[in-house]
């Protein structure tokens, strides 16, 4: 398969034939790399078992390690997870962010990305790029780093083409990311628990 081609995008305005592009592809059971407030995601639509099973082989991660998904808004949040009123609070205040909140699943959610208490990881980046193509796809979208077989996060197009091109669809350019990864915050107990403090501020939940 030839290396996927990369087609440049506005960060702050993502333009609309580019957003329809990425979507016919994922539509289609393809892969697609984008920009999201965090790093660069690798995306497939959360309803086809193919294009998620080509994620895994393609960062050769076992199926054990668990992939989260983006929703548009707290209203498609709670069609895939059960949110009671202190998890609403916590989500109210932190999106759109660079979080991954980990919800008790719904039963929309398919078996292959339940994690091992039937909870999901969710993100509602603050990343036009990202939650445009989720709303012009009607559901969410599978994502995991931008990252070779070996863990290296890439935060470059250019970088993601040559190491992972072969086995993506499309690429969108929308310029450097940072290598810094989202914070995750468990709210499916009673109370929130930081699991990893990345880029989001998490104080307010450690204090």
């Amino acid at each position: 398969m030839a290396a996927a081609p990369i087609v440049e995008i506005d960060p702050e305005h993502p333009q609309p034939r580019v957003v329809e592009r990425a979507v016919s592809v994922l539509s289609s059971g393809g892969l697609l790399a984008f920009p999201t407030d965090t790093y660069y995601g690798l995306g497939c639509d959360l309803f086809d078992k193919r294009a998620i099973e080509r994620i895994y082989q393609l960062k050769q991660i076992p199926r054990s390690q668990e992939l989260s998904f983006i929703c548009q808004d707290l209203a498609e949040i709670s069609r895939y997870a059960l949110v009671d009123n202190s998890a609403y609070r916590v989500l109210r205040r932190k999106v759109p962010g660079p979080y991954t909140f980990i919800l008790p699943a719904t039963r929309l959610v398919p078996d292959l990305v339940l994690r091992r208490q039937k909870t999901v990881g969710i993100r509602i980046p603050d990343s036009p790029i990202a939650l445009e193509i989720v709303r012009r796809l009607g559901h969410p979208v599978i994502s995991t780093s931008a990252a070779t077989p070996g863990g290296d996060v890439l935060i470059d197009a250019k970088d993601i083409k040559e190491e992972l091109g072969h086995g993506l669809e499309l690429i969108l350019d929308g310029g450097y990311k940072a290598n810094e990864p989202s914070s995750v915050i468990d709210l499916s107990g009673p109370e929130p628990v930081v699991l990893r403090a990345g880029k989001g501020d998490v104080s307010d939940l450690l204090a």
